[in-house]
């Protein structure tokens, strides 16, 4: 099957079997290895993409189903030059620990703060809820993403 993609601001076309998860497709197709790969059912986050602006888990969604929409992957947020200000809030307060889980942490804040750019920090909590770090307690990360929203204020 044929999918017309843009990822990251570059159209891509690219023919897959109908099978072939969304994740796949992006590593392996695309070469693009920052979305990470775990548990295969959509319940940890560290694969989560944005797909047309929302948060998506992209081991438990086709590749075909992606066609005709915008992907943004944790490559297309900055560079390592240019950091994002998410990107730049999670280094600056400790977000990360292995880094495993951080793309996807990374790409559901900027969801979140898509969709509502001064979040309490119970909302925080609640939607960050859906993604699973095994090194930090979360500490950090509510700290990258409070203060990502207390940037975004400024």
């Amino acid at each position: 099957m044929n999918v017309n993609v843009n990822v990251n601001g570059k159209a891509e076309q690219r023919d897959v079997a109908p099978t072939v998860k969304l994740l796949e497709f992006i590593r392996d197709v695309l070469g693009l290895k920052g979305t990470k790969e775990y548990c295969h059912s959509g319940v940890c986050g560290a694969c989560t993409v944005l797909m047309g602006g929302k948060a998506i888990s992209a081991c438990s969604t086709l590749a075909v189903q992606a066609d005709g929409h915008e992907l943004l992957t944790i490559e297309g947020l900055g560079t390592p030059d240019d950091l994002h200000p998410i990107q730049q809030a999670f280094v600056d307060n400790f977000g990360l620990q292995c880094g495993y889980c951080t793309p996807g942490m990374v790409l559901l804040t900027k969801s979140l703060l898509d969709e509502n750019p001064q979040p309490t920090r119970e909302e925080i909590i609640r939607y960050m809820g859906s993604n699973i770090c095994r090194c930090t307690g979360y500490a950090g990360i509510l700290a990258s993403v409070e203060a990502a929203v207390a940037q975004q204020g400024s």
